[in-house]
């Protein structure tokens, strides 16, 4: 009789050992609905199969889960996922043995993938310079132009108009205030918006050799007139208060979405957090560009993460990563996470099918962000960023903006500045990556 006792024990450990899940950890920056979506696609994937669960956990701001993901790394106790964010892209590309490209986790566990069925536009950002793809893009977007359409009504301003120049975007800012809001506009991201996507929106170099995408060998050359131009005519408005600053990454969000400012730039990413703390009618516009710059606009960049795979995994582990990253890239999940998000789709399907199903009929804003990135064929100056150490270089040029309002620095000693702390820290890491 303890014979079979045992035997039974054994044959219900090895049945529970069978049938048992394979964890993945899937490390990221989400919050929000943006949170709640990154779940919900978890969720329905675990339910669709019994192999596999995918565990989201939240590691907080970009910075912060990028940092954790290399210290975890370095102690034998990474995710098998990692969210990174678009400027950690050399940083990871250089991290020599800590990271299973993607193409390569693919062929391996033999799951369909086809680099061609996905937007050319975002999937470059996350690619080789022959087309193999390193990372999964996830939560791409670009940045675009929130205005608050009740307070344009109250400002006199055409609320289905929004200005389409940075003279006339700037003209509207100040008929916002004198209306009685507390400032004309705000911006999160002052370097991948003010900045980066400035540049690439007037087809300026933000760096030599392709903005990085040539080698570790470049120098930052931001420093041009039209931007010091444009950071000059920002912090003159930030004198009487048509300017105000929010601070950090996304932080000023809540100047817009309560109302104190009329309009604001931020990821299309933010469209789903609007769409449910905003008590008014919002629009969404593309940036605006200097009309005496040739040939401006000229395409957008993306922003936003895409998924890593790191190193020190299980075979078994890897395979659930692949099937769960077909199913990331099904058509339907993709318009899922675009139509709740206003993340931008990364397959030409899932936007073929969000159009079919007339979403961009009541919801045009995730269409204007998609429009706006395809504006034009990208050139060596709009084609993406990629420089080494890029998220000490937006501290540097976050604290510097900082100074330029406080007073302590000029607006063209202050870029100045950004580019020449900036060059030393590109300079860092090429060394330390020869």
């Amino acid at each position: 009789m303890k014979k079979f006792a045992i035997l039974a024990i054994a044959l219900a450990l090895i049945a529970s050992s069978a049938f048992a899940q394979t964890n993945i950890e899937f490390w990221h920056a989400m919050t929000g609905k943006n949170a709640e979506m990154v779940q919900k696609l978890a969720d329905m994937y675990n339910a669709s199969q019994k192999d596999y669960k995918i565990v989201p956990v939240f590691k907080g701001s970009y910075s912060d889960t990028l940092n954790a993901g290399i210290a975890a790394f370095r102690a034998g106790q990474a995710p098998a996922i990692l969210q990174v964010y678009e400027v950690g892209t050399a940083t990871m590309m250089a991290a020599k043995g800590a990271v299973k490209p993607v193409y390569q986790l693919m062929a391996e566990n033999k799951e369909k993938f086809d680099p061609k069925v996905y937007i050319p536009t975002i999937t470059s950002y996350y690619s080789t310079s022959d087309g193999k793809m390193l990372s999964l893009p996830f939560n791409s977007s670009t940045a675009v132009m929130y205005y608050n359409k009740d307070a344009f009504k109250k400002a006199g301003l055409d609320p289905e108009k929004a200005p389409t120049t940075w003279p006339d975007f700037f003209a509207a800012a100040k008929k916002l205030k004198a209306s009685g809001m507390e400032g004309g506009f705000s911006t999160n991201w002052i370097s991948w918006i003010q900045l980066e996507n400035f540049s690439a929106w007037h087809n300026l170099p933000f760096g030599t050799r392709s903005n990085g995408f040539d080698g570790l060998d470049t120098q930052l050359v931001f420093n041009s007139p039209l931007v010091i131009r444009h950071l000059q005519s920002i912090y003159d408005l930030s004198k009487d208060g048509t300017f105000i600053y929010g601070g950090r990454e996304n932080k000023a969000n809540p100047l817009f979405s309560s109302g104190k400012v009329g309009m604001h730039f931020e990821s299309i990413g933010g469209y789903a957090n609007f769409k449910a703390n905003c008590k008014f009618e919002f629009g969404v516009a593309r940036l605006p560009y200097y009309p005496d710059v040739p040939n401006a606009p000229q395409n957008s960049i993306i922003g936003g993460a895409s998924l890593w795979v790191l190193n020190g995994k299980t075979k078994n582990e890897y395979k659930g990563v692949a099937d769960y990253f077909e199913f990331l890239s099904q058509a339907e999940n993709q318009a899922l996470w675009h139509q709740n998000t206003g993340y931008l789709p990364i397959t030409t399907a899932a936007y073929e099918l969000t159009k079919s199903q007339g979403f961009y009929t009541a919801n045009p804003g995730p269409e204007v962000a998609i429009k706006q990135l395809l504006n034009k064929a990208p050139t060596a100056n709009s084609m993406g960023i990629r420089f080494g150490n890029f998220n000490i270089i937006r501290e540097i040029e976050d604290q510097t903006w900082e100074d330029i309002l406080a007073g302590k620095i000029s607006v063209k000693d202050g870029v100045n500045k950004m580019v020449l702390d900036g060059n030393k820290t590109l300079r860092e890491f090429e060394r330390l990556n020869k």
